[in-house]
């Protein structure tokens, strides 16, 4: 009896194992991934099924297995695109991309709830060569802009004022409008939760809590409870159908004599910010969602971390894209051979994007950048016309850039530097 009994649970593991490699092999999915315009192969297009993640060849093609709903595909410089497993019709499959370089504006928390900022800004895009828009989902004083189920978020005073009634109606807008859709996410520049949560903050040296030049309170790099934090936020912006992610302030304050819950010095500030974004990328994976850091302009320059934990050699691994913020105005000290940078826009543009890509070897695409469009703080306090803001689109277009971006604080943009389109010449709406 015994015998005939363990034959049968053999029988019956073999029989198990027999159907589970059936069912891997029908979750298996391979193609190639194609430039829509060129018909030319994409190498290194991401391919993602659930948490699973792979790249294309140089002959754009890929295979990947695993459960999932939908399959995800985007490439550099190019909208993403999903398919859902249930419309895959077995064999090699092709899938195009089409090229896409975001030309974007920046809304801040309290732009993107105001109609005359919005509305004005949206106008703005329909008239111009604008094709995007960068909303703050989490802005700069820490508040979450829309509703959420966040306990940190609820708990910490971030949800007190909601400038985004309807992140998904927001998104489905934007896109109707054929724009493409970045979320901001302020990383540890959180006053709600340093100062609701000490134990989760940036201390002194005396164990006070510290606060910027703007009176505002940062939450620690090193506690994974930040973390965590923040990419929920993000998981539900992916949700609500953002194509890119962007983080900001995604580094250490940048001030001495301050105290961490772990010891600090270049490596370890250096770990935690590459941490938390490696973490989030990871995290982002079943969303299809570009992933970008914003980094300081001289992160571009400088070999070591600028005392914040930004190096573009650990940066560049974990994100999509790197948004280096090019203005004029904060480069202080100027760059080798233009010590008045204010009079000089494309230089400091164009020399900074050559440098960074020199050092960490990426293809230009993988670089965005911040443009002033601004007045002038730090030296003359000239304005920025147009002469200023087409000398530094021309700069990251000639570099070959994925596009560029116009950061204004009060959100007050015009037509000057920009190229005149109606929206019938708007690229097509981008897709999930």
């Amino acid at each position: 009896m015994r015998g005939t009994r363990r034959l049968r649970n053999a029988i019956a593991l073999l029989l198990w194992l027999v159907i589970a490699a059936a069912a891997a092999r029908a979750l298996a999915y391979e193609g190639k991934v194609f430039d829509a315009s060129t018909h030319l192969p994409l190498e290194d297009a991401i391919v993602t099924l659930g948490d699973r993640m792979v790249r294309s060849d140089h002959n754009g093609s890929f295979k990947v297995s695993g459960p999932g709903d939908t399959l995800g595909f985007r490439a550099y410089g190019h909208l993403r695109q999903s398919v859902p497993v249930g419309e895959w019709d077995g064999g090699t499959r092709q899938v195009a991309l089409t090229p896409f370089q975001p030309k974007a504006l920046y809304l801040s928390f309290y732009g993107i709830g105001s109609n005359i900022l919005r509305e004005a800004a949206l106008d703005l895009v329909n008239k111009t060569e604008l094709n995007a828009v960068v909303v703050d989902v989490k802005g700069d004083r820490g508040m979450v802009a829309f509703r959420t189920s966040i306990p940190l978020a609820q708990n910490s005073g971030a949800q007190k004022t909601i400038t985004i009634g309807d992140g998904k109606a927001l998104v489905d807008r934007l896109h109707k409008q054929g724009l493409y859709a970045i979320a901001r996410i302020v990383v540890f520049k959180d006053d709600p939760v340093a100062t609701s949560r000490p134990d989760l903050a940036v201390k002194r040296s005396d164990g006070s809590l510290f606060r910027d030049r703007e009176h505002l309170a940062w939450t620690d790099p090193f506690k994974r409870e930040v973390w965590d934090y923040n990419v929920e936020v993000a998981v539900e912006a992916a949700q609500f159908g953002f194509d890119e992610i962007q983080f900001d302030y995604v580094r250490f304050p940048d001030a001495t004599g301050l105290q961490f819950s772990e010891p600090v010095n270049m490596p370890s500030r250096m770990s935690a910010v590459a941490g938390f974004l490696d973490r989030a990328y990871k995290r982002l994976a079943p969303y299809n969602v570009y992933v970008a850091a914003d980094i300081f302009g001289y992160v571009m320059w400088n070999l070591d971390d600028t005392h914040i934990g930004q190096r573009l050699e650990e940066l560049a691994p974990v994100v999509d894209y790197i948004s280096p913020m090019l203005y004029p105005s904060c480069f202080q000290f100027g760059i080798p051979g233009y010590r008045l940078p204010v009079a000089h826009p494309y230089e400091i543009v164009f020399l900074s994007l050559q440098n960074g890509r020199e050092r960490v070897g990426i293809p230009s695409i993988r670089f965005r950048p911040w443009l002033q469009a601004f007045r002038d703080y730090a030296f003359d306090r000239r304005e920025f016309t147009a002469n200023e803001i087409r000398a530094q689109i021309t700069a990251a277009e000639k570099f070959g850039s994925d596009g560029w971006m116009l950061w204004n604080p009060r959100n007050r943009y015009t037509e000057a530097g920009l190229k005149i389109e109606g929206s019938a010449c708007k690229q097509d709406a981008p897709s999930k």
